[in-house]
């Protein structure tokens, strides 16, 4: 087992991705397809896969789906990258998954936002501190929707919470990263988690946070691969490319509908030949024009 610090370092040092979820054509979950996926992606060299993540469509799996992932996901990938899984909603409700992917030998979470209400800073810090202090390995704490914490937050969640390792932000206020940046220093590992994150790498990198973790990874992982060491090296005629001839039109087709930033990368895998099947409610797939666009930008990629 790695230990929270371990995790930390790994996390540090290179693309991460969060792969997709298999279901049938009622929506029932494919352990089959799912194990044959990540073997599919684990040697194009991510650094750690986020299983039964927001791209694994968490928010609509039921707590029998969550441990049938997090296990397939754990024994596929055991010896060969480690896996974090997903953990969110109600404090107690984020504490049973945080133990269960635990019991079941991930390596860590990704703290997601509770659902629904309001909270203040004193409430956010609260629910994430009961959470890290119900287990022992490593917790990153996604920064987004109503989870929205400040550097004073983060401040006292690092003194009361050792095995909180990680911020991911997506968020993208520049004065708040920043602050948050400079004032924890090397207390956490940092994390770009905007949607389609290689757009904001760049400046990212430029912010202090040189990781970030891939969507397109699911469908196109050499082209994901070869974008994040173009940032890592500073290759911006590289990135300048794959922004205007792939990226961009990409968003145009992602900017479409609501929910479309999972919807588009099971539609691309699909054109991938590596189907994921439907996406669940309240959630739509791409209709076939957009699924024909999606297909001619990938095929300009070429194989991969």
């Amino acid at each position: 087992m790695f230990t929270p610090q371990d995790v930390k370092q790994i996390l540090s040092s290179g693309l991460l991705s969060f792969p997709i979820t298999d279901f049938d054509a009622n929506g029932d979950f494919k352990p089959d397809t799912y194990a044959q996926r990540l073997e599919w992606l684990a040697p194009y060299g991510a650094t750690a896969l986020f299983v039964a993540g927001g791209t694994g469509e968490f928010f609509s799996l039921t707590p029998e789906d969550y441990t049938q992932v997090v296990k397939v996901a754990v024994e596929t990938c055991r010896g060969k990258v480690p896996i974090l899984a997903g953990a969110g909603g109600p404090t107690r409700m984020a504490i049973r998954y945080a133990q269960e992917a635990e019991r079941l030998g991930a390596h860590g979470i990704l703290l997601m936002p509770h659902y629904l209400t309001e909270a203040s800073q004193d409430g956010l810090v609260e629910h994430v501190a009961a959470v890290c202090n119900s287990v022992k390995f490593g917790v990153v704490v996604y920064n987004r929707d109503r989870c929205k914490l400040n550097a004073a937050s983060l401040l006292k969640l690092a003194d009361r919470c050792p095995n909180l390792i990680g911020f991911k932000d997506g968020i993208g206020e520049i004065e708040s990263m920043v602050t948050i940046r400079r004032k924890l220093g090397d207390r956490f590992t940092y994390l770009g988690g905007l949607p389609t994150a290689e757009v904001y790498a760049a400046a990212y990198k430029a912010l202090g946070v040189p990781v970030y973790s891939s969507a397109v990874f699911n469908f196109i992982p050499k082209t994901a691969i070869e974008f994040y060491e173009a940032v890592r090296t500073d290759d911006f005629a590289t990135q300048g490319r794959l922004i205007d001839d792939f990226f961009l039109p990409y968003l145009d087709i992602r900017a479409k509908k609501a929910g479309y930033a999972v919807s588009i990368v099971k539609a691309g895998a699909a054109i991938a030949g590596h189907s994921a099947g439907p996406v669940r409610a309240p959630l739509t797939d791409l209709t076939g024009e957009e699924t024909e666009q999606l297909a001619a930008l990938m095929a300009k990629l070429g194989p991969q």
